[in-house]
């Protein structure tokens, strides 16, 4: 399978089976149209009125060369995989909720504002700790594993935190595991005491905020209304120079009342911060926030747009890193890790202050995908484990004729539950989205490499 793409004045072609990624020049890329369509001849003699006979032929050479080098229109490795449902389930990550309450009342948040349409409610010592053996015991011999301090708002639960905290390493010496710790937070409470503690023990921080002041205040407020852009930012950026501008994320969201979301990753820039990530709204269909099909040439505009000033200030010796077009051509995931995504539900779960067990934070509080509990130390539900094991990019026959396939493995579980009912049948706003990113990041790195 080819995908042939123009950004920019750059002609590429990538090899979706053997991950080859190629930068063309003009007359190649339409040599490659007609490639397996028509004989070389024909070829030559459609395209030599435009490029030359001569160029015409030399392209075609060098394609046949590329396809005999099994660098283009390779066969697909991984055709006759056959996911294996009856293996035990190996956890690796947990999203701990350490709080299902929160101090902010962000209009398009997926949680109801925190407490997940439930309860508020905060995680104790006991099964958080509890959430912890849990995870050492389900992991087998996997020596590393990943545990996410999550919410609602993680720091309103903070002495908690540093309980779980201290247990997580005691046990992680105990059965020889190493735990990276991450804490996600909307910054208001971060202050000395609890920045002094997160350097020390978090291996990554999130930090919610979502650009420009008037993008971020319209979104994110207090419980009485106010915007919360300047008590955060200074906060924030406080705790980013402190871990030396490295191991974390300022995270935000756009929606479809900033399309031009491009300027918010680019205000994030200008104020300092080097790691940044700006992801498309998860809100219900008709909720006003959410994104639509009509919405789709200008957020793919802006990706374009975004992918030209971050070459350029990378350049320029101003560049930053933005999550969604950071991509390793070299190595990046193995073949199964391509094949079945995130892991949610088998490999990523998250657990409840109550110690309900669920394929990852999105689905909280849906009873129908709940797998366990950690406080009962009951049977896993393997009805709901094996249904996420089976949804891979094999499974699915959308998945299966797209050409990023192997770069978003099928995309999110979660979002093609909520928008088509179907944990198999992914979203197509975000599909387009994600097949735009890749573009972007491919280009990215072909201009690094001049």
């Amino acid at each position: 399978m080819i995908h042939k793409f123009k950004m920019h004045d750059t002609f590429m072609a990538v090899d979706v089976n053997s991950g080859a990624v190629h930068v063309l020049d003009e007359t190649a890329y339409e040599v490659l149209e007609y490639y397996k369509k028509l004989t070389k001849a024909s070829i030559v003699d459609k395209l030599s009125s435009e490029y030359g006979s001569d160029k015409v032929e030399e392209a075609y050479e060098e394609i046949r060369e590329l396809e005999q080098s099994g660098q283009l229109y390779a066969e697909d490795p991984l055709k006759n995989y056959v996911f294996n449902t009856e293996v035990n389930p190996v956890i690796k990550a947990l999203c701990l909720h350490v709080a299902h309450d929160c101090n902010l009342r962000c209009k398009y948040c997926f949680a109801s504002t925190g407490d997940f349409g439930v309860n508020r409610t905060l995680m104790s010592v006991e099964t958080g700790k509890k959430a912890i053996d849990f995870i050492i015991k389900s992991s087998g011999s996997r020596r590393n594993l990943e545990v996410d301090f999550f919410g609602g708002e993680p720091l309103m639960n903070f002495e908690v935190v540093k309980e779980i905290t201290a247990y997580t390493i005691e046990k992680g010496r105990e059965f020889n595991k190493n735990f990276r710790l991450t804490l996600t937070t909307n910054a208001i409470l971060l202050n000395d005491e609890n920045k002094k503690f997160i350097n020390e023990h978090m291996g990554n921080l999130v930090m919610s905020i979502d650009g420009r002041e008037e993008v971020n205040d319209r979104m994110r407020c207090r419980v009485d209304g106010s915007g919360t852009y300047a008590a955060i930012l200074p906060r924030i950026k406080d705790m980013a120079d402190s871990r030396n501008q490295d191991k974390y994320y300022v995270r935000g969201t756009f929606t479809r009342e900033n399309t031009d979301f491009s300027k918010d990753v680019l205000h994030l820039a200008d104020l300092g911060f080097k790691q940044i990530s700006i992801e498309p709204v998860v809100a219900g269909k008709d909720s006003g926030y959410d994104i639509r099909e009509e919405d789709l040439p200008e957020l793919l505009s802006e990706y374009e747009k975004l992918a030209l000033e971050y070459v350029k200030r990378h350049k320029e010796g101003k560049g930053f890193n933005f999550f969604h077009f950071m991509i390793d051509l070299q190595q990046g995931p193995c073949a199964i890790k391509k094949l079945k995504g995130c892991g949610s539900g088998h490999e990523y779960v998250a657990v409840t202050p109550e110690g309900d067990i669920f394929p990852c934070h999105q689905f909280v509080g849906m009873d129908d995908f709940k797998i366990g509990n950690v406080n009962n130390g009951t049977d896993l539900n393997k009805n709901v484990i094996d249904r996420f094991k089976a949804s891979n990019i094999m499974s699915n026959e959308d998945c299966g004729q797209c050409w990023a396939k192997f770069y978003c493995s099928g995309g999110c579980a979660a979002n093609a539950y909520q928008f088509g009912g179907d944990l198999s049948k992914p979203y197509k706003i975000a599909c387009e989205l994600e097949k735009k990113r890749v573009e972007c990041s491919l280009w990215i790195k072909a201009m690094e490499m001049e």
